[in-house]
């Protein structure tokens, strides 16, 4: 890019060679050429390109002349402006050429997701381009640069010596195979000017999104026609979301208006594949040449990105794919058949997707699971599986999303029962355990895990003994011929496969399966219709979550998130200890704690033996809301006295006393303005963000007994103090060293109640820590607990002293219907016994330090992660636009939708939202949080590369 010029220069330019009136000159971003935005002194807009000097002046004749052709035609591009001598190129020193063109208005594309509908509107202008430059040509065109695809292995080969480690033992394998797949095809795909980078970077949209014109015709040469294509997909791969299938649109797009022959689609993917690698080498080259490139250097990660993803498609798959997605599959026929065996009609079919009893207690992340639950649902003497079912696998707990949707069916008969052909037709394939036969009707079916009786060159007809079954074996039909099809697929392709791969009852005698039930969006739209809206959900496209395993959460394709947000389920999900003891209750006896039992008593001992000495009385409740708000209304019977004090930020809970003391805005933007007389407030001692910080924070304190004092003088008399030991709303702010001492000193001298709301920190979470207030070495009067307590089960409890639970009676007798219910009860006893069992909370300890280093040392790397808060298993980490006063809640929003593609859950809290809160399940280990890490360094190493470009 030429920068000797200045923008002086440049102006005097324009007005001396094009007699333009230039009111503003600003240059624009470009990787090659010089662009310079002139505004007018009439209020419009063209573009000053100056020429990289190394570009001969033919190309850019040929680019000229493209423009027109195309404008011609009816594409969106800029006109080209001759200077006032008719000459479209002055030319400058060194080889540079200036030229002003027309300034497209709207922007490209920006971030990491494209909207909805943008790669289909990128592949129809891809087509549209290409079919207008089909007639098109010029001396000028270009041929065999370093972006024709016909020149990858020569691009590679020039980049060797810049490649080290992966690269070089990745990138010329990886080419080689797309190489091997083009070769029975190359000669055939047409050659024709192509744009050669029509990708989301080289065009502008306008306010409503809608493609408004291609620019940047840099790269403008002969190439493969089917390259264009090529080129804009891979391209697609670098954007969140589904991004292959994003690709198939756009490649889809692009066929309705040039239609590709078999050969080009065969092609397709290898040349994706191609790009990817040509992409990747190239960048290692330039930062091998010029390591202080930044565009570069920040391009490198979505071009591995882009590699990453082009190869999680094998190129059988994706050419079968998009043959199908193309409309050049005709559809499978399976009149005729007879069933392959005998008696399946009304066999059981067995359940392995995420809503299937089966899958209880992580039976499913045993490889044997599938055949383990065929015989157990045998019944009389068969079972068989579903077509097209999301089943859960073992690779659900991986991130990624697994292969999970199932082709064929699975089937369990007696050892020995025969399996014979279901028509008349030949072996395709034959193998002692395996089998494929293509019926005469065109229709293939694969055999396999079976004993195969027919030989590789027998005849076979309608009846013809194929196999023997000795265990589960199974049957899959596919439409095309010659192609083995895999027995299960991702649920992104799905909905494709299905089409491909049809369900193969008529071959078992049973009736096909009905349509699929609900899909997520289906439900949503329910969801939204009958459950007041008011009540959130998580992300703009939740996943539909029907199971959880431990710190994994499970959708219903069958894909796994780590919950990082859990702090319910504190013995993690699905925890088999917790339901068997429900189980064995509700068996027994559930009512109400007036009756006389003995899972109450056990509950409310374990508690007390758990809280300070002194705290030894019990009252149970349902929630932490319930809870908070019993403890404000003991703390008043036990004075006599109604104003509470709090501190600003907390969130305590939605009951009219719990809701009265909460003021965070994030939950409430009017909570300051609504709070009732009785409520007092304290300045929120946030160190990191409030009024004092670092070593300053001893002044909270100062501030606090201060305003003590002025109430002192305005005559309120307190009833009691109720606070988080940690802002766990707040994402897990400390409060400062002695500031709680401080208070409940302060407090408890005119005659208060303190109480600590230990809903979201307790029960070991700070692993050094059993109780939450431990951590600011006090002890309260009143401990509120709550989440926990029930694992997910409703249920809450006030702990403190039997004077003052005592003091309560004077409101009458406490009663609530379902606290300490006999089922609340044991699992509350449960929950207790699981804890100490299991280890839970040295696992906090042990697993959260290496969870909050990891964390540390992202902030370290990225400015946009300002700091980490908390301590063991209850963390929360800032999201900022540049410092502790700038926080960023849009970031954090995407953040948390770009972790979600990732396979973690995670979500913002506090009052700008943008504290991510991280407190998982206690169960998770350092395998999940070396995940986590990996999962929010990647987002986080795209976000400043989707930012830097």
């Amino acid at each position: 890019m030429n920068h000797s010029l200045s923008l002086d220069y440049l102006r005097d330019l324009a007005a001396r060679e094009w007699g333009l009136d230039v009111l503003a000159a600003r240059d624009l971003g470009s990787n090659e050429d010089r662009n310079v935005l002139l505004t007018l002194a009439d209020g419009s807009r063209r573009l000053l390109k100056v020429s990289h000097g190394g570009i001969a002046r033919g190309e850019l004749e040929a680019q000229d002349a493209a423009l027109a052709h195309l404008a011609g035609s009816g594409v969106a591009v800029p006109r080209v402006h001759p200077a006032r001598d008719g000459r479209s190129l002055v030319p400058l020193d060194g080889g540079a050429h200036a030229r002003v063109l027309d300034f497209l208005e709207g922007e490209p594309p920006r971030g990491a997701r494209l909207s909805a509908g943008l790669p289909a509107a990128l592949g129809a202008t891809a087509g549209a381009v290409v079919a207008a430059l089909e007639g098109f040509d010029h001396p000028g065109l270009g041929e065999g640069g370093d972006w024709d695809l016909r020149e990858a292995r020569r691009v590679l080969d020039e980049a060797m010596p810049a490649l080290g480690g992966v690269y070089l033992e990745q990138l010329p394998s990886v080419l080689a195979e797309a190489e091997f797949r083009l070769l029975h095809v190359r000669d055939a795909l047409r050659v024709q000017p192509i744009h050669g980078d029509l990708t989301a970077d080289n065009v502008v949209v306008d306010v409503d999104g809608a493609i408004a014109g291609v620019i940047d015709f840099g790269d403008l040469g002969r190439g493969w026609l089917v390259a264009e294509v090529a080129v804009l997909a891979c391209s697609l791969l670098q954007h969140d979301g589904p991004a292959v299938s994003d690709a198939f649109d756009a490649i889809a797009a692009f066929d309705a208006v040039v239609p590709q022959t078999r050969e080009e689609i065969a092609a397709l993917w290898p040349l994706v594949v191609s790009r990817a690698v040509v992409l990747a080498a190239a960048g290692e080259r330039v930062l091998a040449e010029d390591p202080g490139n930044d565009y570069a250097r920040v391009r490198r990660v979505l071009e591995d990105r882009m590699l990453e993803r082009a190869l999680t498609l094998g190129y059988d798959e994706a050419e079968l794919l998009l043959m199908e997605r193309l409309g050049r599959v005709a559809p499978v026929s399976m009149d005729g058949v007879v069933p392959m065996v005998a008696g399946l009609a009304d066999a059981p079919e067995v359940d392995l997707s995420v809503l299937g009893d089966a899958a209880d207690g992580g039976a499913w992340l045993w490889r044997s699971w599938p055949q383990d639950v065929l015989r157990a649902g045998a019944g009389e003497w068969a079972a068989v599986t579903r077509h097209g079912e999301r089943r859960l696998t073992p690779e659900a707990v991986t991130g990624d999303a697994p292969r999970s949707v199932a082709l064929g069916v699975d089937v369990l008969v007696p050892v020995g029962t025969e399996i014979r052909s279901p028509g008349p037709g030949f072996a395709a394939m034959h193998g002692p355990r395996d089998l494929a036969v293509q019926l005469d009707t065109g229709v293939t079916v694969y055999l396999s895990r079976a004993s195969t009786v027919v030989g590789p060159d027998d005849d076979i007809v309608t009846g013809t003994l194929l196999a023997r079954a000795d265990g589960p074996f199974h049957v899959q039909v596919c439409a095309v011929p010659g192609l083995v099809p895999p027995e299960m697929v991702t649920a992104e392709h799905a909905d494709a496969w299905t089409r491909l791969c049809p369900d193969p009852a008529p071959l078992l005698g049973r009736v096909a399966a009905a349509s699929s039930p609900r899909t997520p969006g289906d439900l949503l739209d329910a969801r939204d219709a009958a459950f007041a809206q008011v009540q959130e959900h998580y992300y703009v496209a939740p996943p539909r979550i029907e199971r959880g395993w431990r710190h994994h959460l499970l959708d219903t394709d069958g894909r796994g998130y780590l919950d990082m947000v859990n702090n319910v389920a504190i013995l993690g999900h699905g925890e088999p200890r917790i339901a068997d003891a429900v189980a064995r209750q509700l068996r027994r006896l559930n009512t109400n704690s007036r009756f006389h039992y003995e899972a109450v008593v056990e509950l409310s001992e374990a508690l007390a033996a758990r809280a300070p000495e002194g705290l030894d009385t019990v009252m149970l409740v349902n929630s932490g809301s319930e809870a908070v708000d019993l403890a404000i209304r003991v703390a008043r019977a036990a004075t006599g006295r109604t104003d509470i004090l709090a501190l600003t930020e907390a969130y305590h809970g939605w009951t009219v006393g719990a809701d009265a003391i909460s003021t965070s805005l994030g939950d409430n933007p009017g909570a300051l303005e609504s709070r009732p007389d009785w409520v007092h407030l304290l300045d929120a001692p946030n160190t990191y963000r409030g009024r004092h910080r670092g070593s300053d924070a001893g002044g909270y304190l100062e501030d606090a007994l201060a305003r003590l004092s002025e109430m002192d003088d305005a005559g309120v008399v307190l009833a009691g103090f109720v606070a988080e030991p940690i802002f766990g709303n707040g994402g897990g702010i400390l409060l400062p060293d002695g500031y709680l001492a401080g208070l409940y000193e302060a407090v408890r001298a005119r005659g208060g109640v303190v109480v600590s709301d230990e809903v979201q920190v307790s029960y070991g979470r700070l692993g050094e820590h059993f109780w939450g207030f431990a951590q600011q070495g006090v002890v309260p009067d009143v401990i509120a607990v709550a989440k926990a307590m029930g694992n997910g089960h409703p249920l809450g409890a006030v702990i403190t002293t039997r004077a003052i639970a005592e003091a309560f009676a004077v409101e009458g007798s406490f009663f609530s219907s379902a606290g300490g219910s006999p089922v609340s009860a044991v699992v509350g006893s449960t929950v207790l016994r699981v804890l100490d069992e299991d280890g839970l909370q040295e696992n906090a300890r042990v697993v959260g330090a290496l969870l909050r280093d990891g964390l540390m040392g992202l902030t370290v790397r990225f400015s946009a992660l300002g700091a980490v808060h908390g301590m063991g298993l209850y963390l929360g980490l800032e999201v900022v636009a540049g410092g502790p006063d700038q926080p960023d809640p849009v970031a954090a929003r995407e953040i948390c939708e770009a972790m979600l593609l990732e396979g973690v859950v995670v979500q913002p809290t506090g009052d700008h939202k943008n504290v991510l809160k991280i407190k998982p399940p206690l169960t998770i280990d350092s395998v999940a949080v070396e995940r986590f890490l990996g999962a929010l360094e990647r987002v986080m190493v795209r976000r400043e590369a989707w930012a830097a470009l």
